[in-house]
């Protein structure tokens, strides 16, 4: 099997394209052992581009190219990753040799738009891509209320559920322990993002516990759903810079639904034994 990995300001994923590879059946145990970062290649996750049917379009005349299965670390499904998403933009441009293109994704969130501009190594693009609507998240349990007191709190949806908490200084949390703990009170799991407003204007710093793999260097899902909340308070406009340890992604909300824009690495493109 040969698959790619790639990273989104260091959220990085191994892609496998099955019109690479031909029919593709990836397990939460491969995945697992796939993901393994000492015994395995390591990631944050695994995603399958699958081929898509043939009579597959967006409703507006364009063909679906892709459909993603992305597992986390731990083997789980999440329906959706705004870092994995744009790897997997990444690596389709590669597979097609192509330098500048747009792409229809279909994944288990629905269909989302990308735009994909390599560079002419190869090795580094910026992707965009449409993030489709923002929904209300799960109820928070009054555990979590009562743990995270006066601090601003909500959760909403972005494909998949995120709970959003601001804090003064986002070093100063212990990601590790809270992000654990406050995932672990909601019954399908919680992507967690510790947010401050940063000295410069529309800005935001961020860290996040992901469900599933842990503490990750950055979190599209988690960009945007911070940057819709901090909007929606009046902390920032429609246009924000989102910092985290691993770079910066950049998050329009001025549209029917956010576009998150980032860069794109090509680490690696790896054969490994089939399972």
């Amino acid at each position: 099997m040969r698959l790619s990995k790639h990273h989104g300001l260091g959220n990085d994923f191994l892609i496998v394209l099955e019109e690479v590879n031909g029919p593709v059946t990836v397990t939460a145990e491969r995945t697992r052992e796939l993901c393994d970062r000492r015994r395995g290649i390591g990631a944050d996750g695994l995603i399958v581009g699958a081929v898509p049917a043939k009579d597959s379009s967006d409703g507006d005349g364009h063909p679906v190219d892709v459909v993603m299965t992305l597992r986390n670390a731990d083997g789980g499904v999440a329906e959706m990753s705004g870092n994995g998403i744009r790897c997997l933009g990444q690596a389709l441009a590669q597979a097609r040799d192509e330098h500048q293109t747009d792409y229809v994704v279909a994944t288990d969130a629905g269909l989302r738009r990308l735009t994909v501009h390599d560079d002419a190594q190869r090795r580094l693009a910026t992707v965009s891509v449409t993030m489709g609507a923002v929904a209300g998240g799960p109820a928070v349990p009054p555990d979590v209320a009562e743990r995270l007191g006066a601090r601003r709190h909500a959760t909403v949806d972005v494909g998949n559920p995120h709970l959003v908490v601001v804090v003064d200084d986002v070093g100063a949390v212990d990601l590790g322990h809270e992000g654990a703990w406050l995932e672990a009170r909601f019954a399908d799991g919680i992507n967690v993002e510790f947010i401050a407003v940063a000295e410069a204007p529309d800005t935001l710093g961020l860290r996040v516990w992901e469900r599933g793999a842990g503490v990750t260097e950055a979190c599209g899902t988690g960009a945007v759903a911070a940057a819709h909340l901090a909007h929606a308070w009046g902390l920032v406009g429609t246009e924000v810079r989102v910092e985290m340890p691993g770079g910066v992604a950049e998050v329009v909300l001025a549209g029917e639904e956010p576009l998150l824009v980032g860069p794109t690495q090509h680490v690696a493109t790896i054969e490994v034994p089939d399972a």
